[in-house]
């Protein structure tokens, strides 16, 4: 599975990093979302990044990926055909959910927050950004692998990625639901963004709601038969547990200090991960 998985992951840092390029205005950001999709999806030359995108990048790492696109779309008309289709499949379904998050947040502000209109929107949302990722990574897994990767039936274990790639989307959205907001965004779907006492019972509530979907990233790294691939499933989902536990009744105070895992605990649960 590497080759693909990896390629899919650096093209979709690649438009992650074209959509949170902040210091560029976001009709740019879109309009190079849509060329990189458009490239993407035909295996056509790549874009020319302008100067002043390439500039507003702080991270020269970022700045150096963008400029290895080529490479990368040589890469993706390299692959055997089906392969390749799941890579193009996850990659465009990822930017159409960037493009509506730019659209949807384009005149929030610290100052004016915005939230999501309600609990289908974000949903959708968590499905387009990492609940497809969860059916790429069990399609590629039968794909490449055959009966070697699951012992599970595959429309079961399409649910269980689905279901996993939301919960660890959620994961994030509540781990930093105060540094969203600190940039205009609220994900969870309140009616007052500023209101702390809603924003806190919405967190609780969709906290509960990502308990499930994480059981399932549990459930889906079981059926797994390689130990590799169990490791690498299961310890994403041990991480999020374990941060929904130190998420569980926080106030608004911690939210603001981003609750993370310690790495020595991160230590712990990976060498849980093998042993599993």
């Amino acid at each position: 599975m590497r080759n693909a998985a990896s390629l899919a992951y650096l093209l979709a840092r690649s438009s992650d990093t074209l959509a949170d390029a902040a210091a560029v205005p976001v009709v740019r950001r879109l309009g190079a979302l849509l060329a990189f999709d458009d490239a993407v999806a035909t295996g056509s030359l790549p874009p020319s990044w302008p100067q002043a995108l390439l500039d507003a990048l702080p991270d020269p790492r970022e700045r150096h990926l963008l400029e290895r696109v080529p490479a990368l779309l040589i890469w993706l008309n390299a692959l055997p055909a089906a392969e390749a289709a799941l890579v193009r499949d996850v990659v465009a379904m990822i930017i159409s959910g960037q493009q509506l998050d730019l659209q949807h947040f384009v005149h929030a502000s610290r100052y004016q927050p915005i939230a999501l209109p309600d609990a289908a929107a974000l949903e959708d949302y968590a499905w387009r950004v990492a609940g497809c990722v969860g059916e790429f990574w069990t399609r590629l897994g039968f794909l490449t692998l055959g009966n070697r990767f699951s012992d599970c039936d595959l429309e079961i274990l399409l649910t269980r990625g689905r279901d996993f790639g939301k919960g660890l989307q959620l994961v994030n959205i509540l781990r930093d639901v105060a540094a969203d907001l600190n940039a205009g965004r609220c994900y969870l779907p309140v009616a007052d963004p500023t209101d702390r006492d809603a924003l806190l019972a919405s967190h609780a509530a969709w906290l509960e709601r990502a308990l499930p979907w994480i059981e399932q990233g549990n459930r889906y790294a079981q059926s797994l038969r390689l130990r590799r691939m169990r490791a690498a499933t299961q310890l994403p989902a041990l991480l999020a547990s374990e941060t929904l536990t130190r998420l569980r009744g926080v106030n608004w105070a911690t939210l603001q200090t981003r609750v993370k895992v310690p790495r020595r605990r991160v230590y712990a649960l990976l060498l849980r991960a093998l042993l599993c």
